[in-house]
């Protein structure tokens, strides 16, 4: 009888050293995405900000300026997930530990939001609905950012406090608050309802990356066998590469993850590996390198037109 529960006690052991040791590997990944990220999105946003001209002419710009802004509030909390996963503690609270876990969803959405306004009206300049965009311009674009910065300024801290990780905060207040040592964790605590809207938010981020990058490519397609050789002279053809740059973002940032999403709901134990896709995402903290293309474009290849 002692025998089996000194054996038992064994594999327990054994099973949480697994688990701990594994835990340790994903932290250490994380650890180096994060810390590229904070390094490369820094140098990305101060070239950025030194090279771009703060006008506020068109939606474009204006939903530009809200994604480098969008940019910087995420950056803001990178340096304590780095902290996390290089002392794998976590001593900052619950409360913290979800406004930081919240975060990078709400730096995923808000960029997917302007990718979405930028593409729109560069298309829709395409093909020949400059009146239309111009008639909205400015006036009620800044508006509509003001608005929408509100909602996530109000809304969204409520909904972290009241419902984001929920369960985890009454067992961390019924147990010896062995739950405060680890964050990021709340897969766990996904409630159905919420799985419905989540598999509904994918499905619309996949499908519109799709279809927008398809739309897009096809612009440059066309201005290509207008232009021909003589496209990298013309303003619109870079602007429209642009462009696509930000739907190619989108497809290789985000649409992995939410593929990998609407299995994870279903199967909430590969949350380790949901956390690595999740990751991946804030790679779009690079999108404003797209930037430098044309310059970096005309000093290695001077034109010969």
């Amino acid at each position: 009888m002692a025998s089996t529960v000194t054996e038992s006690s064994f594999i327990g052991d054994s099973d949480l050293l697994y688990d701990n040791t594994h835990l340790n590997e994903y932290h250490t990944v994380l650890l180096v995405i994060y810390t590229v990220i904070l390094l490369s999105g820094i140098i990305s946003l101060s070239l950025m900000i030194h090279i771009m001209k703060f006008s506020v002419s068109s939606i474009t710009s204006i939903a530009v300026l809200n994604l480098i802004f969008t940019h910087f509030v995420f950056l803001l909390t990178v340096p304590f997930r780095i902290y996390y996963y290089a002392t794998h503690e976590w001593s900052l609270g619950l409360k913290w530990c979800k406004v930081v876990s919240g975060m990078i969803h709400i730096h995923m959405y808000m960029s997917f939001i302007f990718y979405v306004i930028i593409l729109i009206s560069r298309l829709m300049s395409f093909y020949n609905k400059a009146d239309l965009v111009t008639s909205c311009q400015t006036f009620h674009a800044l508006i509509a950012s003001a608005v929408v910065w509100m909602v996530v300024l109000v809304v969204v801290p409520c909904i972290i406090y009241y419902s984001y990780g929920k369960n985890a905060k009454e067992e961390s207040s019924g147990s010896n608050n062995s739950t405060l040592t680890h964050c990021f964790q709340f897969g766990n605590h996904i409630e159905s309802t919420v799985k419905v809207f989540n598999y509904i938010v994918s499905i619309i981020i996949i499908v519109a990356a799709a279809l927008l990058t398809g739309l897009q490519a096809n612009v440059l397609r066309v201005l290509y066998r207008k232009h021909h050789q003589g496209c990298t002279s013309q303003q619109d053809f870079w602007a429209q590469l642009n462009s696509l740059c930000f739907a190619l973002i989108m497809v290789v940032c985000f649409i992995p993850y939410h593929m990998f999403r609407l299995g994870y709901l279903n199967n909430l134990d590969l949350q380790n590996i949901n956390e690595l896709f999740l990751s991946l995402t804030t790679f779009n903290c690079l999108d404003m390198l797209t930037f430098l293309g044309r310059r970096t474009c005309n000093m290695c290849f001077p034109r010969n037109i």
